[in-house]
């Protein structure tokens, strides 16, 4: 995202969509049907040979529900009225970024069947980005609000968010259908072609930063590594039979790999930021958007190690499944397998700038452990450090990003 505060990782996105393609007139679903896919009911096994935490599955799902009942107590909120639901960000330089109200959608509709009251806060948290469209294209999300829940600095779109949204989305549409409140499906894909529209570079099929960064902008021409969401891309293709997404997803993983093939060939590691999109894409020098560490893997890219290996448990896509074991062997490796070593920023060459612990940055290394099966004690190792480690209250980011690996190590993600 384009405006953060640099210990708060990625802030603003989260997509909104067209408030005129809003809510439904149809008669609500019959509100006791539950959802199709309770979270727990694993209907979706991962591809053949993925690790799962040692431990009984009925203990590591009640260990992903204590982390969410926290996160949930922390971070989502009714401070605005109007039948809005929104997740604060504390830690980030507004109270509420696009960003959270993607992850506030994605996690909801995954912990349907935890909590009884999923799709009241999901439809709450519909509401919200509904009434706060991006100034550029009205159907993508503002990124950023103040305490009032008034759009601020520009009100346009951060990509990250909208992507999260529009998944979330489907993810609704599958999990209680669409003749309620709000046609979740209608709306999923009104939202996935403003994506496309806005926030995807027509030349490279790479995401753009956000609605802003159209042709002739500065930026036009750099892309964030944490906007690459492989099983999104996926998901996309298959609600609308858009054969673009799937031009949109091999660009990215010919990205994936060849950053890591050119740049870190011995860590894996993503920067924050690729430059020179249009001619030869390589990892930023220097500030481009928000630090001096825009080409490192840092506050944006910490989130690349879920991402990646998210879709290769779920998909088995063997470039995927390349990319995240790649980056699982050098983190072992640098952590001797202790999760406590692991850091809080990195060169691409695998040496550390920043040491501190935070959870945005250690989390995500769970998921592409996965991937590898001579990594369970390495795994196991990740695993407690997540289940032991409480919410802060304070850091929306690393929570968020902590509950949603642990939703994926535990064999609770799948793809609609």
């Amino acid at each position: 995202m384009r405006r953060r505060l640099p210990a708060a990782g990625a802030l603003a996105a989260v997509a909104g969509l067209l408030v005129t393609a809003l809510a439904t007139t149809q008669p609500a679903a019959a509100a006791s049907a539950g959802p199709a896919v309770p979270f727990g009911s694993h209907q979706f096994p991962y591809a053949a040979g993925t690790l799962k935490p040692s431990g009984t599955q009925s203990a590591l799902d009640q260990q992903v529900v204590a982390t969410y009942k926290a996160w949930k107590s922390a971070f989502v909120k009714q401070n605005c009225g109007n039948g809005w639901y929104q997740v604060r960000s504390p830690d980030a330089d507004h109270p509420y970024v696009a960003e959270g109200q993607g992850y506030g959608m994605v996690v909801t509709a995954l912990m349907a069947g935890a909590d009884a009251d999923a799709r009241k806060i999901f439809d709450g948290l519909v509401k919200y980005t509904l009434a706060h469209p991006s100034v550029n294209n009205s159907g993508l999300l503002a990124a950023e609000q103040d305490s009032s829940c008034k759009s601020v600095d520009g009100s346009d779109s951060a990509t990250d968010g909208d992507l999260d949204v529009a998944y979330g989305l489907l993810l609704a549409d599958r999990q209680w259908g669409s003749g309620g409140t709000y046609d979740y499906r209608s709306l999923a894909v009104k939202h996935i072609a403003a994506i496309k529209k806005s926030e995807v570079n027509s030349t490279t099929h790479l995401m753009l930063l956000g609605d802003w960064s159209g042709s002739g902008e500065s930026h036009h021409w750099i892309t964030r590594s944490s906007d690459w969401m492989i099983d999104h891309f996926r998901a996309f293709r298959t609600a609308t039979g858009d054969s673009a997404w799937d031009t949109i997803r091999a660009a990215h993983q010919h990205l994936i790999t060849s950053q890591q093939s050119k740049y870190a060939s011995t860590t894996g590691l993503l920067a924050d930021f690729v430059v020179s999109t249009d001619k030869t894409p390589r990892p930023a020098s220097g500030k481009v958007l928000e630090s001096s560490h825009d080409g490192d893997f840092g506050w944006n890219a910490c989130r690349d190690p879920w991402r990646i290996g998210a879709d290769a448990v779920t998909s088995g896509d063997a470039a995927s499944l390349a990319s995240a074991r790649k980056i699982n062997g050098w983190i072992k490796a640098k952590a001797g397998g202790d999760p406590n070593k692991i850091g809080t920023g990195y060169h691409l060459n695998g040496s550390a700038f920043e040491n501190g612990d935070d959870m945005a940055f250690t989390a995500p290394f769970a998921v592409t452990a996965l991937t590898d099966p001579g990594s369970q004690a390495w795994l196991d190792a990740l695993w407690g450090k997540l289940a032991a480690t409480p919410v802060n209250p304070k850091l929306y980011y690393g929570a968020s990003v902590q509950l949603q690996s642990m939703i994926v190590a535990s064999g609770n993600h799948w793809v609609p």
